[in-house]
């Protein structure tokens, strides 16, 4: 088995409300923020072991399902 960290962002291009509202909040609390993007964590755990058939899979599922590739970035890390 194998798991996949994967994270998923606004694309750069995307105004970012949720991190803008975050960013002004740490901003008005004196901490020392150049900026603020918010974003999405998940753990997938694969019953698969080959870890190249595992990152065609974990990019499919992805692109379909954890993410909007018109607005959104997604990078996964494999552990295992």
């Amino acid at each position: 088995m194998l798991k996949a960290n994967v994270t998923v962002t606004l694309k750069k291009s995307i105004l970012d409300p949720q991190g803008s509202a975050v960013e002004r909040a740490l901003k008005s609390m004196k901490y020392p923020v150049e900026s603020v993007r918010i974003g999405k964590f998940m753990e997938v755990v694969l019953s698969e072991n080959d870890r190249s058939k595992a990152e065609e899979i974990m990019h499919e599922i992805c692109r379909k399902l954890l993410s909007n590739p018109v607005i959104e970035d997604y990078s996964f890390e494999l552990e295992g």
